[in-house]
Formats: C-alpha cells, sequence, structure tokens
C-alpha cells in the first residue's frame, strides 16, 4: 500500500530510524547545557508551593476569598484547578478554538476491554479516526497515563490495566513532535490577551551507537543519567537491546516534565502575530481567562506566525508558565512567576465575583481532588 506524505510522517514520528536523522523536527535545536538540570528542579512539589501557599492566604485575606482563584474560569469546572474534565472542555469550544483540536471520541461504562474495543470502534468510525491514536485519560494531569495507542490489541491492553469508572479520550496522533506549552491570560471583557510564558517541550531522545545497551546509552547521558527510574521503568523490556549506529531512541513521549520531558523557555518567540491567534482561540472558550494551552506544532517559524499548529489539551487554574523548569532558571524567577501567577487567579476571581459568579466552595475542591487522586494511581503508565 503507498504511503502518503502525512502516513510518511506519522511513521517517522512514532518509530524514528536511522534514515530519519533530525531529531526534534521543527523545534530551535535543543542546545547542551552545562547545568542539564537545576539543583531544584525535581524537588517534591510541595517543598516548592510552600511560600506560594503562605501568599494565597494573604490574597484570601486581602480579596475575602480563600477559593477564588476557582473562581477564574468560570466556564471550566473549579476553573481547572482539579477534576476537571478534558471532555468537557474540547466540547465547549467553538471557532478557531474547535478547528484547532484534533477529533477525538470517548469510551466510558464498558464492561470488559473487548466492550471498550467494539465501543471505540463505532465511535471512531463516526468522527472519523484511525490508528495511530493517542489515548489519554479524561481526568488527569501531568501526562498521567498518557499513550500511543496504535491497534485494536494495544487499545484494548490499555483497557485492561484502566479502571472501570473512569473515561477514556482517544485523539487523532499529530504527526507533528514540535510541542509547546502556551500560558494565555485575558482579563474579563478584554478582548485582547497576553502570552504569559511559552514553554518548548523537547521528548529526550539517545543515539545508538552499535556497542551500547539501551541501558548504558542512558546511563551515560549528561540528564537521562540523573534520571534513570523515569526511564528504566518505562523501558525495561528494551534495555538489555543494543541500538545501532546512528539509531534515535525517544525516552518519553508526553510532554510532561515530570515524564522526564525537556523544558525550555520560548519566551522569546512571542509575537504579535502568535498572540492574535490565541486571541481567537480564546473566543471559542467561553469564560477562558488564564491557563496554559498545551500544543504541537509544524516548525517554530509558522508557529511565530500563528499557524499550524494543533491544540493538545486546555488547562485551567493550576496551571505553571513552566519555562520555570529550564534547567538555567532560578528559584528568583520560579518565585516571581508562581506569585505573580497566584496575584493573578485571585483578581479573576474577584473580578468574577464581582460579575455575579460564585466562586466554588472548599468543599468541592476536595471531592474533586479525592476522585482525581483515586483514578490517576490506577492509570496504565505513561509512554
Amino acid at each position: 500500500m503507498n504511503m502518503t506524505e502525512s502516513d510518511r510522517q506519522i511513521e517517522a514520528f512514532i518509530r524514528p530510524t536511522a534514515q530519519d536523522k533530525k531529531i526534534h523536527p521543527g523545534m530551535p535545536e535543543l542546545e547542551k547545557r552545562e547545568r542539564p538540570i537545576s539543583f531544584f528542579e525535581f524537588w517534591p512539589g510541595f517543598v516548592i508551593y510552600i511560600p506560594v501557599i503562605l501568599q494565597a492566604l494573604w490574597l484570601a485575606v486581602r480579596y475575602r476569598g480563600l477559593t477564588l482563584p476557582l473562581n477564574s474560569n468560570p466556564g471550566i469546572h473549579l476553573s481547572g484547578m482539579v477534576g476537571e474534565s478534558k471532555n468537557d472542555i474540547f466540547s465547549m469550544a467553538k471557532g478557531k478554538a474547535r478547528e484547532k483540536i484534533p477529533d477525538w471520541c470517548v469510551l466510558s461504562e464498558w464492561v470488559s476491554p473487548e466492550d471498550a474495543e467494539f465501543q471505540a470502534r463505532q465511535r471512531m468510525e463516526s468522527v472519523g479516526l484511525n490508528y495511530p491514536l493517542v489515548a489519554k485519560p479524561d481526568i488527569g494531569c501531568r501526562g498521567a497515563g498518557v499513550r500511543i495507542v496504535r491497534s485494536a490489541r494495544e487499545l484494548k491492553d490499555y483497557i485492561a490495566a484502566f479502571p472501570r469508572e473512569g473515561k477514556v479520550i482517544l485523539q487523532q496522533l499529530v504527526p507533528y513532535e514540535a510541542e509547546a506549552g502556551i500560558f494565555y491570560i485575558r482579563q474579563p471583557g478584554e478582548k485582547k490577551g497576553r502570552i504569559f510564558s511559552i514553554t518548548l517541550k523537547y521528548p529526550p531522545y539517545v543515539i545508538g551507537n552499535g556497542k551500547d545497551t539501551l541501558r548504558q546509552l542512558i546511563q551515560n547521558d549528561d540528564r537521562a543519567g540523573q534520571l534513570t527510574p523515569l526511564y528504566f521503568k518505562r523501558h525495561y523490556q528494551l534495555l538489555e537491546q543494543v541500538l545501532p549506529e546512528g539509531q534515535p531512541f525517544r525516552l518519553t513521549f508526553a510532554g510532561s516534565h515530570s515524564r522526564g520531558c525537556i523544558f525550555r523557555d520560548g519566551r522569546e518567540f512571542i509575537t504579535p502575530a502568535l498572540e492574535a491567534s490565541f486571541d481567537k482561540v480564546a473566543n471559542g472558550l467561553p469564560e477562558y481567562h488564564y491557563g496554559r494551552i498545551d500544543i504541537r506544532f509544524r516548525d517554530i517559524n509558522s508557529l511565530m506566525d500563528g499557524e499550524n499548529y494543533y491544540i493538545l489539551e486546555i488547562n485551567g487554574a493550576s496551571s505553571e508558565a513552566a519555562h520555570i523548569w529550564d534547567s538555567r532558571s532560578t528559584l528568583k524567577e520560579v518565585y516571581r512567576v508562581l506569585f505573580y501567577q497566584y496575584r493573578t487567579l485571585f483578581q479573576l476571581g474577584w473580578m468574577n465575583r464581582r460579575r455575579g459568579f460564585r466562586p466554588p466552595s472548599l468543599k468541592q475542591l476536595l471531592h474533586a481532588w479525592k476522585h482525581e487522586r483515586k483514578l490517576v494511581r490506577r492509570y496504565p503508565d505513561t509512554e
């Protein structure tokens, strides 16, 4: 069967070979750093956020509302702080926002993996989806449970490891590898917003030399060698395999820092054309004022022109301007950004309260957090 250009792009994306010499296609060059990992980059989240929590308590007193951040995006459940449904967010999108979201369908309430596969076949046909797909939980964060599903057999295996009370989103795989997180903020009632941050996301690779095993290649890499538990668990079946000379091997698919993806500060690539494009996206998201929109794009130049990108996820109040996890970042920059973010969240929540939106309660937040936590613990491993 003859392969189209799109088919070839997808095949190279899924299984890069020695002939696909260029890694990170479409991205600015990933230069080597003297410091591959910052000293605080993988500190536990609760340690990083202690000063932010103290600031939030002061802001709660100032604005007379502890849960005002949950009122920053009234169009999203709990403003996207926790427990929001990706399907619900996708479904509310209109206009430019909907055009940019790859087609998807949702699986739920299956009685067996075979039933889920039958359900998938029907729903995929109804929206025109074909393998390979991206399977991901409807509720979840930080790349939990995200995998490429290449066939009905892989889908059944994925479902077999998935909590039955959960929901699975199947979304068309975008053939672009270049990925970024675009952090967008717009005040209620304003026609124009601004891109506060761009984070460029680089999947880590090792390159075969015909002698070393995958285990050795990972151990010898400046950055991956410091994160071996992440990669050894994910690729345990292949660790003793010797990669041919020049063979690239991608260590992670999900664009999540906690899953081993490399983040770089991309704020230099913010342009008026890109901001104008995201203004149009935001126009199609009712009452969306704050968050990070994760995208895949063809190349950095067309992205700067506001073109040739697809939306993978739309995140809300719990989003981070993830450029802070660039290895060149400093703790001063981390707290400058996080303090600004939470000041903005309280301001937006206060403004929306004045517009008539009632902030959710702490009880609602706690219930959603418990539900998400219960599900995430049981999701399949992330690819």
